[in-house]
């Protein structure tokens, strides 16, 4: 099993479900629990467990993948038929560029991600601990022992989750336990896709930037890498989504889709 989840697309809830259950519509829903208590990244077989159909497109100067998965009413616990569809694409402007949509019979949670580890500096070249990071994310949800939202939404400022300004990821890296595996909350500029953050590699000059239509970011430090091929903090990531339980917390944004609706979600990484 992929503990891990080098580069998979997450789903069909990304992040944690807290006991494993939520309710909708009046009705409880118990879902795979493969987390101690709490359900995490679409349970004991989520999306990344798949072979997803899979077909090759350009568009100009655009190339990339299409794939393609259904999954059935009742996976994990979840209810309705969910057809999911993402394109990965690279352009000549040097993007990289992840866009899901997905329709369900029924009203059931979605929440999409692409679980890429970055190291700017390239693989074996040590931990991400050096890289300086620049966030546009006034905000983060605290979690607690077992990594779950209390449900807070707290100021940035003054803490170790203010990137305001470049700071190295590193930096205060030991004042959070475990290190960095938190919700960021977006601050919005009233664009389509915001840019959400920039982070840069001294050693190689590598700049990446993320921009997306999400309102959260989890910023992961690679805390379970086990040196087996990575070290511990050997890569980081920036898994664009809504905020984590947001199915049982209910003043965060709703991750509900409903038939007759299409989720859609793009993230856009720029390098240079």
């Amino acid at each position: 099993m992929n503990s891990t989840f080098f580069g998979c697309i997450v789903g069909r809830v990304a992040n944690r479900i807290r006991g494993g259950r939520f309710d909708l519509d009046g009705k409880q829903y118990t879902l795979a629990r493969n987390v101690g208590e709490n359900h995490l990244h679409g349970g004991l077989k989520g999306f990344d467990k798949f072979v997803w159909a899979a077909k090759l497109f350009r568009k100009g100067d655009t190339a990339g993948i299409r794939f393609q998965h259904t999954s059935r009413d009742g996976d994990e616990g979840y209810p309705g038929t969910l057809k999911a569809t993402a394109e990965y694409a690279l352009n000549e402007n040097n993007e990289l560029s992840f866009e899901y949509w997905a329709t369900s019979d029924k009203p059931t949670p979605v929440n999409l991600t692409n679980h890429a580890y970055w190291n700017l500096a390239g693989a074996g070249s040590g931990t991400i601990e050096a890289h300086e990071a620049r966030f546009n994310c006034p905000f983060y949800l605290p979690v607690d022992k077992d990594l779950m939202p209390t449900g807070e939404i707290l100021k940035t400022a003054g803490n170790p989750f203010d990137f305001s300004s470049y700071k190295a990821i590193g930096h205060d890296i030991g004042a959070v336990p475990g290190g960095y595996d938190h919700c960021l909350v977006v601050g919005k500029r009233g664009g389509d896709l915001d840019l959400i953050g920039t982070v840069r590699d001294p050693s190689s000059g590598r700049t990446m930037e993320v921009h997306t239509t999400m309102p959260g970011v989890q910023l992961y430090t690679g805390n379970f890498l086990d040196g087996s091929f990575f070290p511990r903090h050997g890569g980081f990531c920036l898994e664009t989504q809504w905020f984590p339980d947001s199915v049982n917390i209910g003043h965060f944004p709703s991750s509900i889709l409903r038939p007759g609706s299409m989720y859609h979600h793009r993230t856009v990484h720029r390098f240079s």
